[in-house]
């Protein structure tokens, strides 16, 4: 399986509304529910205006679309990582999933991907 490297930093923050996003920006997430609207996206495009952010993420994601009757994929890479003391945040999108550290331990987790028989893109 392939993870292809994201080259960019990521900040995950909330922010008050939608009209605070810049949905013009090629990377983004946005997750809203009855307590929040938090938005996942490059640390450049953060908007001015956060309640909170959360910055020095960096992250990759499992290359190709997954079909959604693949079991375990997700868990078999945070258990890699948990298992090295790496936290992660994770994203799923309809064809993927990203998963996202913390900067100083990009280059860790992507040694110990690789050492599981992953292929670094």
């Amino acid at each position: 399986m392939e993870l292809k490297k994201l080259d960019y930093d990521i900040t995950v923050c909330k922010v008050n509304s939608e009209k605070e996003i810049d949905l013009n920006k090629d990377f983004y997430f946005i997750g809203k529910t009855d307590e929040e609207l938090s938005l996942v996206c490059r640390t450049e495009d953060t908007p001015i205006h956060t309640i909170e952010r959360d910055d020095g993420w960096k992250g990759f994601r499992i290359q190709g679309v997954l079909d959604f009757s693949l079991i375990g994929i997700l868990s078999k890479l945070s258990t890699i990582l948990a298992e090295n003391k790496i936290g992660i945040f994770a994203i799923s999108t309809f064809n993927t999933d990203y998963i996202l550290v913390k900067k100083e331990n990009l280059h860790r987790a992507l040694e110990v991907l690789a050492d599981e028989g992953y292929t670094i893109i």
